[in-house]
């Protein structure tokens, strides 16, 4: 932490300060990213409800190839929404102070994503209208869930863990939104402040309370985000297709799942740096831990590959083989290189100290990360459904402009809700922070 927040006055100036006294800050690029987020998401609404005119035949799918972007998006984004939490919850329990400075952004980006990716798997049904049929409901009309389909899963786990997520993150806020309502200059703000607080007043009783009930939750989020993209991955694992049917999927996507999520994490946290003058509180030194734990997936994410080489060699089954030759050689090698290129080989950059310490390379490179496992799960569905059991069902998945425009309107979406969240609630963790200026006093 820098000298200019080493007082409990200055962590809650340097945090308050965009909330409480916005017209000391410069609102222009907000604006404009606010502008442009909230065209994309008018964008989105138009692709959604031009889809449920017209139907899933705007999309690229075809008769082989049933998945295409949607499902690839949908585990994408849950992905990014799983590691939020899975990174707090880890560190919290691992007592690592640095994580101060980014587990408020990171909880939001959570429910966010995960609440996005909810979205697509609705929007891939041919009768999105029926999706609660997933619900088990009362059984008046004589159907009920398929209890062995990893989908039904799917919706169980989402909602539990964007309901959890939430709960997990609104808990670490109330002592902050106690401090913003004892900080506001207006009656209206003290009001609002004071009824999300919920009668915080900063007793040692409450706080027993506080940190036994986040402790618990952070005990129990681990194993909640392990299960969730466990099950993302046995949405392919459970089927028998080759190249799905592999005991390393769910291990496999929850390392993915980090891995993607860090890198967006990378991202916020700059973008709040910059765009708030919070140099003190998120410091080169949280990119530089970061880097390194992108180096430690990037490794586990290769190893997951050559896994799944050999798995396909060992196993001397033809169509796994032919699979994995395919992937080198088929119509879609020069994703699967530029995954194999973002994932493996780009991240070893962070071997060097000074890549590390740099936060323009350390954001391009996590960048580009993200741009490869967006590209992964798109070859996870793609190289499978083109190339199955039957030659005759060989398809090629030609993506079709609307596919594309769901695609990056949903980035959108996603920018939309972190802008609006910037503006009514503090970002940075300010009670977190301040603890450990009171643990370095003791020192």
């Amino acid at each position: 932490m820098q000298p200019a927040a080493r007082s409990y006055e200055a962590v809650n100036e340097l945090v308050s300060r965009p909330l409480l006294k916005p017209e000391e800050l410069n609102w222009k690029f907000w604006w404009i990213a606010f502008m442009a987020s909230l065209a994309a998401t008018a964008l989105m609404l138009v692709c959604i409800l031009w889809l449920f005119t017209k139907g899933v035949g705007l999309w690229g799918v075809n008769t082989t190839i049933v998945w295409g972007f949607a499902i690839a998006n949908y585990v994408w984004w849950i992905g990014i929404g799983n590691a939020g939490t899975l990174i707090s919850a880890m560190l919290l329990l691992m007592r690592q102070h640095w994580r101060a400075s980014i587990n408020r952004f990171a909880e939001a980006m959570t429910i966010f994503a995960a609440g996005i990716a909810g979205l697509f798997p609705i929007l891939h049904l041919g009768r999105p209208l029926y999706f609660y049929w997933l619900a088990p409901y009362p059984n008046t009309m004589a159907l009920w869930p398929q209890w062995r389909s990893a989908l039904v899963w799917d919706f169980w786990a989402i909602l539990s863990y964007i309901l959890f997520s939430i709960l997990f993150w609104y808990a670490g806020l109330i002592p902050d939104l106690a401090c913003m309502r004892d900080r506001a200059r207006t009656r209206g703000a003290r009001f609002w402040f004071g009824v999300f607080a919920l009668g915080w007043r900063g007793s040692a009783h409450h706080w027993q309370i506080y940190h036994v009930y986040h402790t618990t939750m952070a005990c129990l989020g681990v194993p909640l985000v392990v299960t969730l993209h466990s099950v993302v991955g046995m949405d392919f694992a459970a089927s028998l297709m080759p190249g799905w049917s592999e005991t390393i999927y769910p291990p496999y996507f929850v390392v993915g799942a980090m891995y993607s999520g860090f890198t967006m994490v990378i991202a916020l946290a700059a973008a709040v740096r910059w765009g708030f003058s919070l140099e003190a509180l998120i410091t080169v030194d949280h990119f530089e831990v970061m880097a390194k734990i992108l180096l430690a997936a990037s490794i586990i994410m290769s190893l997951s590959y050559m896994t799944e080489w050999f798995g396909a060699w060992y196993s001397g089954a033809h169509e796994e083989r032919s699979l994995v030759a395919y992937e080198f050689e088929g119509h879609y090698r020069a994703l699967y290189y530029a995954m194999l290129f973002c994932n493996c080989f780009l991240p070893q950059i962070f071997w060097f100290k000074a890549a590390r310490r740099s936060i323009a390379v350390v954001v391009v490179v996590g960048l580009m990360i993200n741009i490869g496992m967006w590209i992964e799960r798109i070859n996870i569905v793609w190289m499978t459904l083109s190339h199955g059991y039957a030659v005759s069902m060989w398809r090629i998945f030609h993506p079709t402009y609307w596919d594309y425009l769901l695609m990056f309107s949903s980035l959108g979406l996603f920018a939309l809700l972190y802008l609006l969240l910037c503006r009514i609630a503090p970002i940075v963790s300010m009670h977190e922070t301040r603890r450990l200026l009171s643990q370095g006093a003791q020192q």
